[in-house]
């Protein structure tokens, strides 16, 4: 590992238990909202491609009704009749997100890096996007921060092998950054166009 790797992997555990922590008690609040709302259980867990490609289970608090399907197209306005309205208010504030501190601790996840994809579409992509998974995968990056839902995925590809490019202290400070300032406008919440062929073909 090189050094940046190790101080990158320190900070990621400190910070993520110390959050885990702090936010404890909100975590606990929204679990129980979550369940009182709708049946089904209050984690959702799905299989993901971790670094080098190797599976890992992905943690995020469920925000759709429990019979939705898990690898349906993503929702495109707070009013898709697949969430939950506690669903709904978490997207919104990116709170579903939360459960992946337990991700970064366990060393499956970091805090900057790559959004964890399914296993199925490593299969898509070309030798140069697959550059991505040469790093673990994080909560928020590059992509997230240029545009998230309203760039297309051949997009957010090319900003990911950006990130694996460039990755540094001071980018990954500016990442998370940008990324609280994002949230906090509520910006790129649901994907508007999935991919470019999707969009070429609404544009006729």
């Amino acid at each position: 590992m090189s050094p940046f790797s190790i101080f990158k992997r320190g900070v990621d555990i400190l910070v993520s238990l110390l959050l885990l922590i702090v936010l404890a008690p909100l975590l606990v609040v929204i679990a129980i909202a979550i369940k009182l709302e709708s049946k089904g259980p209050a984690i959702f867990k799905q299989e993901r491609a971790g670094k080098d490609g190797k599976p890992f289970i992905f943690y995020k608090f469920r925000t759709m009704k429990a019979d939705a399907d898990p690898f349906g197209p993503s929702p495109k306005s707070s009013i898709d009749k697949r969430l939950t309205k506690i669903g709904g208010f978490l997207r919104e504030y990116s709170l579903d997100e939360l459960p992946q501190l337990l991700n970064i601790l366990r060393g499956d996840m970091s805090m900057v890096g790559p959004r964890p994809l399914y296993l199925s579409q490593i299969a898509e992509w070309s030798e140069g996007q697959k550059r991505r998974l040469s790093i673990k995968p994080g909560v928020t990056g590059l992509a997230q921060i240029s545009g998230r839902g309203e760039i297309t995925r051949e997009e957010k590809l090319e900003l990911d092998v950006k990130y694996v490019e460039t990755a540094g202290f001071f980018v990954d400070v500016r990442i998370v950054l940008l990324t609280i300032g994002h949230v906090l406008k509520r910006r790129g919440i649901y994907e508007k166009r999935y991919s470019q062929a999707e969009y070429t073909r609404s544009a006729k």
